[in-house]
């Protein structure tokens, strides 16, 4: 049974086996896009706040044209119906009634109280009059003012605060200790095993028992558990695991199950979204445990103050947070590239924090590059508690990565479910990169025993958008070219070892290693004369957009003039032909997901 955006059931009026892609109705389109606007969630309209489609595929596999939104298909679909709710009006109504119970929570001065009350109502039925607005943002503004106008920099600090003292008091109470590491030798030794399988069958029954745990709000929100027996913490260990991600969660960390003969760990990358304060110091346990597996766990925490949600600054500034994130790397960078992040990967740090760049349960259209990057360079993604679950699960999009959710569900069993990654994605880890790349080197040493001289040959590719294919067809004309004028050379294409899926951070992985081997004799850049022969061969004309150019309008060209000439320092005999050095200067950097300059959106575009 799914779940609505607020968590009671019912039956949804948006069909999600056909849902609604642009281009159908002129009307229709403009009040999908309003919905955008409104929200705020329009990357043509707020091109620095929202990220670009591009980012967003990153993490959604998209059909067509299809435009994710970040809430549930039932909730898109009755803000697409444009008619009175009571579901929706409910929705709404939790909202205000959160923000006024905030006020009357923590403001004293009763002028002060009527003020603000007043504000947020005044907001309130601004913000909701059209019908458009998403219950969360709707909750993120009313929440926003209430701290602007109080200078409250989070409302939920003490809290918080005291949500994760809770939890540390019991996880390292010797009553817990004791009860986590209980060992039925009935259970380990029933019968004959190997002391792999021994180890394998502990792991499972410790970490089976910490997401057991992990589920039990009581924790953090009571000191309930501080009077527990170890008896009472078996009980709770043993609480029943449902939904059907039990085994794919199991098999993602490489942990024997219950019926599971064999014990073959193998280090995953995680992206692990963490939900509640105090509910984070349990999942830190169960990370370090994962991480003293072998497994890289990158821990994403809120960008900001979301009532009792764990955030980044908790992560820096709480007591008990930064003392089991001491020795994990913290990355406050938000637009991390991919070179850096697989430098992180292959470093010595298992754990690594980052920020998801939102003020909200889970909204990947404002999630910040760092979280893209992560989300499409890991393994599997583990997200934590009901709302996460929601925005995940209660919509039709599938992902780029398996997604694994726990949280308690109603019966008080610990669920787990299970999407898996939509089958058409094709994703390629640093280590297939480096694979390609290390086949590319292996052709280019065969030349060169043969004698033959090396070429590799830098050209535009994808830095006019929409124009890849004639590209391509540009590259190989010149390049086959180049090969009928001169005897004994290896040329390399970059064009012809493009593959789908592949973006330009990819390439540019790709690539760096093979130009750093060492093996070119000559780095040539295409020059405005080597696009008119192509053209000339192919007796066609040059379109406007072609006129002009040469390898200084290429993004990629840049960055690669950059390591030509830091390989020529190295290997003074490698020759350097095309445009001079100074004219590489008018390209700055990739757009996420783009193969050109982030600025060219803008005018090559229509």
């Amino acid at each position: 049974m799914k779940l609505d955006d607020q968590g009671s059931t019912g039956a949804s009026p948006f069909d999600p086996e056909h849902p609604y892609k642009p281009g159908q109705e002129p009307a229709t389109d403009a009040w999908y896009t309003t919905f955008f606007i409104e929200n705020h969630l329009d990357y043509y309209a707020y091109p620095n706040l929202v990220a670009s489609p591009e980012q967003v595929r990153f993490m959604v596999y998209t059909e067509g044209d299809e435009r994710y939104y970040p809430c549930t298909d039932r909730m898109f679909g009755t803000l697409m119906m444009r008619q009175d709710s009571g579901f929706l009006q409910e929705k709404y109504e939790k909202v205000l009634h959160r923000m006024l119970g905030l006020i009357d929570r923590q403001i004293e001065d009763e002028w002060d109280k009527a003020f603000l009350k007043s504000l947020l109502k005044t907001k309130y039925e601004h913000e909701t009059r059209d019908g458009l607005i998403i219950p969360s943002r709707l909750e993120k503004s009313l929440l926003k003012i209430y701290i602007d106008r109080t200078q409250i920099e989070d409302p939920y600090q003490y809290e918080k605060t005291q949500r994760n003292n809770r939890a540390f008091e019991v996880l390292s109470s010797e009553v817990f200790q004791k009860a986590l590491n209980l060992v039925d030798d009935a259970v380990l030794l029933s019968s004959p095993v190997s002391l792999n399988k021994i180890k394998g069958r502990v792991d499972y029954l410790k970490l089976r028992r910490l997401f057991a745990l992990s589920v039990e709000s009581a924790l953090w929100e009571s000191a309930e558990l501080l009077q527990y027996t170890a008896e009472d913490y078996l009980r709770l260990f043993n609480r029943r695991f449902t939904g059907d991600g039990i085994e794919p969660l199991w098999q993602l960390l490489g942990i024997q199950g219950e019926e599971s003969a064999s014990h073959v760990p193998q280090s995953k990358k995680i992206l692990w979204l963490v939900d509640e304060t105090g509910g984070v110091m349990v999942d830190l346990v169960i990370i370090k445990y994962l991480a003293q597996l072998g497994h890289k766990i990158i821990v994403a925490f809120k960008g900001g103050p979301l009532f009792t949600k764990a955030d980044f600054y908790d992560a820096q500034e709480d007591d008990m947070l930064c003392r089991e994130l001491e020795h994990a790397l913290l990355i406050k960078e938000k637009g991390l590239g991919k070179n850096d992040l697989v430098n992180i990967f292959k470093s010595d740090k298992n754990i690594m924090v980052i920020s998801d760049g939102t003020r909200e349960n889970l909204n990947l259209l404002l999630a910040s590059t760092t979280f893209a990057r992560a989300f499409k360079e890991v393994d599997g993604v583990i997200s934590k508690g009901p709302d996460q679950r929601r925005r995940f699960f209660d919509t039709h999009f599938r992902f780029t990565q398996d997604i694994y959710s726990v949280a308690r569900d109603e019966d008080g069993s610990t669920s787990v479910w299970y999407k898996a990654r939509h089958p058409a994605v094709i994703k390629f880890s640093h280590q297939d990169l480096e694979k390609k790349a290390q086949t590319i080197i292996s052709q280019m040493e065969a030349a060169k025993e043969k004698g033959m001289t090396v070429i590799f040959y830098s050209g535009i590719i994808g830095s006019i958008p929409g124009k890849v294919t004639i590209a391509k067809k540009i590259m190989k004309t010149y390049t086959q070219y180049l090969k009928d004028q001169t005897a004994g050379t290896f040329i390399i294409n970059p064009s012809e070892h493009y593959e789908p899926g592949m973006d330009a951070d990819d390439l540019m992985y790709m690539w760096e290693i093979v130009q750093q081997s060492g093996l070119i004799d000559i780095w040539r850049f295409q020059a405005y004369d080597d696009i008119v022969k192509a053209f000339q061969i192919m007796k066609a004309r040059i379109p406007p957009e072609w006129v002009g150019k040469d390898a200084t309008f290429s993004t990629g060209c840049t960055k690669e003039m950059g390591i030509a000439v830091e390989v020529q320092k190295e290997h003074p005999e490698m020759q350097i032909i095309g445009p001079s050095q100074e004219k590489f200067l008018r390209r700055e950097e990739y757009g996420i997901g783009k193969m050109y300059d982030r600025r060219l959106s803008e005018v090559c575009l229509p």
